[in-house]
């Protein structure tokens, strides 16, 4: 077994000094109680932190209540949940992980939500995974729009507070940022639509203005879609390009969101198929790309950072199966060469001898 060389090796963004270059990726939860974490969500995130997981990013995590996918969703539009997020993150600090917290709104995907809204009036597709019809939202007024970016502003706010180590934006998967920079799904005629990277500009500009100069903020974007007529890659980066402009400090590049696959549109799903656009983000940019995409294999992922394509890999239904995901990995790796062991806690050392 060849030698992990990259996968242990620490890593930094401003102020973020990472132990390893393993990101447990955003991944909905729907435990939530009125956007409450609860003990669920406690144990979930902080398992993760003793299984020795370098950055840790909390679910995506709603700057208001019509902003959720599902009912049951986490959010951040008061003070309470702020407070319940603090147990969470200094549990986590205390088992020496990082964690970071992914802040968005759904707009036109917040299918359970009777006032959803959306850059225009364009439902998500003709009918949801059961057959039922989707909702159609409401297009956003300018007004509203501002109201949202404010909304974005007080959530970050109240992360920062809680104490979390970095900010993820949510401007991938069809979510609201995604929405306003899709051709597909902003069809609007005001500034918004002539230029259709405002929006999310003007989320990152006001995230940025309640963050410490040093605390990062990571941004996923989708650079590609996948479905029809879709946009491609080169129009990813230029998304990409304008956000860095904008403040963003890194990025967390995944892809699709905009509906439907469409065959011929999207990658063969395979380890490491969306790597690929995270180099090429990386290369426009020069800044440091998290990369997606079945990495559950430990050696796949290193070779994906031992060939440059990105500065971090995302572990996701890994660590959704094994929260020691990575304890397990270097376990079998030195089983097989006799490597010293890392980031094993004390109290589990006699498990890994």
């Amino acid at each position: 077994m060849a030698k992990f060389r990259f996968i242990q090796t620490p890593y930094q963004i401003k102020n973020l000094s990472l132990k390893n270059r393993v990101v447990m990726p955003p991944m909905c939860q729907y435990s939530a109680t009125d956007g409450m974490p609860n003990d669920w969500h406690y144990v979930h995130y902080v398992s993760r932190a003793v299984g020795g997981v370098g950055l840790i990013i909390v679910e995506m995590t709603n700057v208001a209540p019509n902003g959720r996918i599902s009912p049951n969703c986490l959010g951040l539009w008061n003070d309470a949940q702020r407070d319940a997020f603090k147990r969470i993150v200094d549990a986590v600090h205390a088992q020496g992980g990082k964690i970071a917290v992914q802040i968005a709104h759904a707009g036109r995907k917040a299918q359970d939500e009777p006032n959803a809204v959306a850059p225009s009036s364009i439902h998500y597709g003709a009918l949801d995974y059961e057959g039922q019809n989707l909702i159609t939202p409401k297009e956003l007024t300018k007004d509203e729009i501002a109201e949202i970016v404010q909304a974005f502003q007080n959530s970050v706010k109240r992360a920062v507070d809680a104490g979390f180590d970095a900010i993820e934006l949510h401007g991938a998967h069809g979510y609201l940022i995604h929405q306003f920079y899709s051709p597909k799904s902003n069809t609007r005629t005001d500034e918004y639509g002539q230029d259709k990277m405002l929006f999310g500009e003007q989320v990152i500009k006001a995230a940025k203005a309640v963050m410490p100069s040093e605390m990062p903020l990571i941004m996923r974007i989708s650079a590609q879609e996948y479905g029809e007529n879709g946009f491609d890659s080169d129009y990813g980066v230029e998304v990409a390009k304008r956000f860095a402009a904008a403040g963003v400090d890194a990025f967390d590049i995944s892809g699709g969101g905009d509906g439907v696959l469409c065959a011929g549109k999207h990658p063969e799903f395979a380890a490491g198929y969306q790597v690929y656009l995270a180099r090429k983000v990386k290369e426009a940019t020069g800044l440091p790309v998290i990369a997606v995409g079945m990495l559950d294999d430990a050696a796949v992922a290193d070779h994906v950072l031992a060939n440059g394509d990105a500065d971090l890999v995302a572990v996701g239904r890994g660590l959704l199966r094994d929260p020691y995901w990575l304890l397990n990995a270097q376990y079998n790796q030195r089983a097989a060469d006799g490597a010293a062991m890392e980031f094993v806690p004390q109290q589990y050392v006699r498990g890994y001898m």
